[in-house]
């Protein structure tokens, strides 16, 4: 064929500065999108080779990538379906979208329109502009008789085509990298970028005469063809240096969306947010992101591994997604299956799931707290951890401490603890009661019994240190006081004298003579939107900046108290008051400083 020469068909010469703008802040995609091509230039003669509609060795496919710093060129190169001039002029010449004119003229001066341009409207191969001077383009077609051709373009619409003495089948794409991107020609950048986009590509990648591609990864594969260690063996391909998952989740759905995919369980960190970040986006096996917060629901970005589905589309903008019908009901489905997944582990193996709970519950409750219909499903495998390390759903609980707590009473108060370590002494006065104690010691604990609160309705959530246990659950009559209104009246001023100003509100309450004669309490509202918002607790930020406060609960009847109250010696009086509500102190923690130093001098003097 004699040279040819012509323009690129659009209806502006602006459209290489509009695409090299639109997409300067993702201008590695080029690598992606031009090996992407190339691996659908291999599948193509694959399918062909398949029908008989063409002879080829399909077991020999390859895309190659080869540097030459000192050319100054990048080359990918396939031996997949090649093309002819004709097809050269129909799918490079031709850009493939209508109305180019006004489309370029409608978003010549925005910004942020940079992903819906390519792959949405077929410009895949024009991203390879963004980082070279020149390209060129070498290929033959599989057809039999095929003249090759090359193809020439500098980055203005103008190009040449002319034949090439090209003798295998396939395509090279070459381009020449421009001065202000020659970062794409170190070594380590590309092999960064192909590991990170084509990891998984179905075809072989060879690059420095290496492959560096699994083309058969786990989730492209039947799970009864999988056992425990494959997906294992996959994980640790995906985090190398992670610890084993706990579970995993295969994903097969082919209607009404393709999705394919492996969600892993690993084990979660109290601070949640180091974890995001971890499942990957695919499309037929090409990377696309790992944000993935606008393709599931934001309490599954807590698991790792793998979403491959054709349905999402490739190039598009984060805003694109969250309005895409297709990545709404992906987005629920898997919600689904996660849920069903641990029922279906719950109910085969109680006990494997109990000795996993601590690992998981993290996930769990945040799952409950953001999503209604993952909370339907997760009522039923739900599991409260009591502190003598047994379980229960929230129905057997409930039936566990009916027997510890009258009939009549409107709501069942659930008792807990958030430090076991710290608030020992409540927990051991609350069980010898008779009652139990949950443990809730996780990092937002306080908003999950909020919504608890709200969906059960017949319960309330009370932690041990809230208030005195006689208190919180009168199963019998209150105990008669020792000490008259008048004594208390007397005594209080004197108690009073000896704690901070402001912090403490001394009460009197009748409680047994084995109780402490001082007891610290602090009042659940106050204390729990404190909780709140100290983990993000959503417009209550303004708790941080009030007071804390507590109650000083005294226990009149207690031998200590009415011997403080008979005390004749006022300063000896004092002392032993202060003595008494500093150990109250201590025992929570809060004694420190010069007011524990007195305390210990005044231990010595008294002893």
């Amino acid at each position: 064929m004699a040279t040819q020469s012509g323009k690129i068909n659009v209806q502006t010469e602006n459209i290489f500065p509009i695409i090299k703008k639109f997409l300067y802040s993702d201008h590695e995609i080029f690598l992606r999108e031009l090996v992407s091509n190339a691996v659908d230039a291999c599948q193509k003669i694959k399918t062909l080779s398949t029908v008989g509609e063409a002879k080829a060795d399909t077991d020999k496919l390859k895309v190659e990538v080869i540097l030459d710093k000192e050319a100054k060129t990048l080359t990918i190169r396939d031996n997949g379906i090649g093309m002819t001039a004709e097809e050269v002029e129909k799918y490079i010449t031709q850009i493939a979208f209508s109305g180019a004119e006004e489309f370029v003229n409608k978003y010549k001066d925005k910004t942020d329109a940079a992903n819906s341009i390519i792959g949405h409207f077929g410009l895949g191969f024009y991203s390879s502009f963004m980082v070279s001077s020149k390209v060129e383009i070498l290929t033959k077609s599989h057809v039999k008789g095929s003249t090759p051709v090359r193809w020439e373009c500098d980055g203005s619409p103008d190009y040449t085509l002319v034949e090439d003495t090209k003798k295998t089948r396939g395509t090279d794409i070459i381009l020449h990298i421009a001065d202000d991107s020659l970062e794409f020609l170190e070594e380590a950048r590309i092999s960064t970028l192909l590991t990170k986009y084509c990891k998984f590509l179905p075809v072989e990648i060879i690059f420095n005469k290496k492959a560096i591609n699994n083309t058969q990864p786990a989730w492209t594969k039947k799970p009864v063809d999988l056992k425990d260690e494959d997906y294992t063996a996959f994980y640790k391909e995906l985090y190398p240096f992670s610890d084993d998952p706990l579970f995993h989740i295969h994903l097969n759905v082919d209607y009404p969306f393709n999705l394919t995919g492996i969600l892993f369980f690993p084990k979660l960190k109290r601070n949640f947010e180091v974890q995001k970040d971890k499942i990957q986006l695919y499309c037929n096996q090409v990377f696309v992101t790992d944000s993935v917060e606008n393709i599931v629901p934001d309490f599954l970005t807590l698991l790792q591994g793998v979403i491959d589905s054709p349905d999402i589309p490739l190039n598009v903008s984060r805003s694109y997604l969250q309005s895409d019908a297709n990545v709404k009901k992906i987005s629920a489905h898997i919600t689904k299956k996660v849920a069903d997944k641990l029922e279906e582990i719950f109910k085969k193996d109680r006990n494997d799931f109990e000795s996993k709970w601590n690992d998981i519950n993290l996930f769990i409750k945040y799952g409950m707290l953001s999503e209604e219909k993952f909370y339907e499903k997760a009522a039923k495998f739900f599991l409260f951890k009591n502190t003598e390390n047994k379980y229960f759903t929230i129905e057997e609980y409930a039936q566990h401490i009916k027997s510890a707590q009258t009939d009549k009473d409107e709501k069942m108060v659930h008792l807990y603890t958030n430090n076991p370590v710290e608030q020992h002494s409540f927990v051991e006065t609350a069980k010898e009661r008779g009652y139990d104690v949950l443990v809730m010691d996780g990092p937002f604990d306080s908003h999950f019994v909020n919504h608890l609160e709200m969906k059960l309705q017949n319960c309330s959530f009370v932690r041990v240190d809230a208030d005195t246990i006689d208190k919180l659950i009168k199963k019998e009559d209150a105990m008669p006081s020792k000490l008259t209104e008048d004594q208390q009246n007397t005594l209080k001023p004197i108690i009073e004298s000896g704690l901070p100003v402001g912090k403490f509100t001394v009460q009197f309450e009748s409680l047994s003579e084995k109780d402490q004669p001082m007891i610290i309490t602090q009042p659940e509202f106050m204390r729990r939107m404190k909780d709140m918002s100290a983990t993000g607790g959503g417009g209550m930020n303004f708790m941080g900046s009030f007071p804390e406060t507590y109650n000083m609960i005294v226990n009149s009847n207690h031998p200590l108290i009415s011997k403080i109250l008979d005390e004749k010696d006022g300063e000896l009086q004092k002392k032993l008051s202060k003595q008494t509500s500093d150990l109250a102190l201590l025992s929570q923690g809060m004694l420190k400083g010069e007011e524990l130093t007195k305390f210990i001098k005044r231990s010595l003097e008294l002893i």
